[in-house]
């Protein structure tokens, strides 16, 4: 894949990293003052910075290669060391006391959202060939949370990078119309803000996009909306653990060979998912125990710290992208991502009038 292995040692991999932390800055230049800059824009102002970072990172891999000096850098492109970092900081984020005393629908709509579209999603890229580690992505994306799901989901299932920049492609594609499509319909719809909310949160794959739509719709909307987000996220590591007995188990089992134990299935658990549990459960401990005001600034660091890694394992990924692994794929994977998703919209809204018809958000 042309990635770290290939890479050649001495100051290449340093100089690597040097240009993956320039690329993250001038993303966050870019995240911070494009909406300045266009103040009447509301595409401005809707762009998360992984739009930014991949571009970046595209547009940083198309110079190196040309100079010559794109595999020679790629020692320093750590995808993996990078998101696994953020992801566990994005436990921090997530407060498991507010889950457990608010979040009740939130918690039954994200089960059964994410098993309907999870499997749906994997039942029909089987029917369209799909590799199976890309049906894994596709399915752990479009049905939790994005990118980040996909990031986890190919841990767990040891995919190719080029699989996985496939996936976060089309997740940034479809999430960003999203964020007016989906306010713009609820309003048509005539939808309290409690069910907008919960119907954004459960459909919408990014916190950020979340976040985004659900402030469009307002106050209300976006605290359901956050709920039911977070409570998502933090089902990334029951998929995550179900993923990876399946792969060892049954799609990379040959026959007659013995069946694995749990020794094998540890090994391959991505670990990660622990220090983002670990993360909650401290950040939750943390909250209770501190006044608010430092528990929010102490929070905020963990968020920028956060915000740094990903931005950086997103402008790996396009560092490392190659077209050429990926053409193969066709129209296929956006077929399905696509199907996906329409189901996810319609599931979704039914299950957000469901639970959330009666609820009101207290201050």
């Amino acid at each position: 894949t042309g990635g770290p292995a290939d890479a050649p040692a001495g100051p290449w991999p340093v100089l690597g990293v040097l240009a993956v932390l320039v690329l993250a800055a001038a993303t966050r230049f870019l995240d911070r003052n494009v909406p300045g800059w266009f103040t009447g824009s509301d595409l401005a102002k809707a762009i998360e910075f992984p739009v930014y970072a991949i571009a970046l990172g595209l547009l940083g891999n198309a110079v190196l290669t040309a100079a010559g000096l794109r595999d020679r850098l790629a020692g320093g492109f750590r995808t993996e060391f990078f998101i696994k970092t953020g992801l566990v900081l994005l436990g921090a984020s997530i407060n498991l006391k507010v889950i457990v005393t608010a979040a009740g629908p939130a918690l039954a709509q994200g089960v059964v959202l994410i098993s309907t579209v999870f499997l749906f999603t994997w039942w029909l890229g089987g029917r369209l060939g799909l590799d199976d580690r890309l049906r894994a992505l596709l399915s752990a994306a479009v049905s939790i949370c994005g990118v980040s799901a996909a990031i986890a989901a190919a841990g767990a299932v040891q995919a190719r990078r080029e699989q996985l920049a496939y996936s976060a492609s089309l997740v940034i594609a479809f999430a960003l119309p999203s964020i007016f499509v989906l306010p713009a319909l609820a309003a048509a719809l005539g939808l309290s803000p409690e069910v907008a909310g919960a119907w954004v949160g459960g459909n919408i794959d990014t916190t950020a996009a979340v976040t985004a739509a659900g402030a469009i719709v307002g106050e209300d909307a976006l605290a359901v909306a956050t709920i039911v987000k977070v409570t998502q996220n933090a089902l990334i590591g029951v998929v995550v653990v179900a993923l990876t007995a399946w792969f060892a188990l049954r799609v990379e089992r040959r026959p007659g060979a013995a069946r694995p134990g749990a020794i094998e299935l540890w090994r391959r658990f991505p670990k990660f998912v622990l220090g983002f549990v670990a993360a909650s459960v401290i950040a939750t401990w943390y909250l209770a125990a501190v006044p608010a005001a430092e528990g929010k600034a102490a929070i905020g660091v963990a968020n920028d710290l956060r915000a740094w890694f990903l931005i950086m394992a997103f402008v790996s990924i396009g560092l490392e992208f190659r077209v050429a692994s990926l053409r193969a794929a066709g129209w296929r994977p956006v077929g399905v991502f696509a199907a996906a998703t329409v189901v996810n919209v319609l599931v979704a809204l039914g299950l957000a009038v469901l639970l959330f018809g009666g609820f009101t958000v207290t201050g």
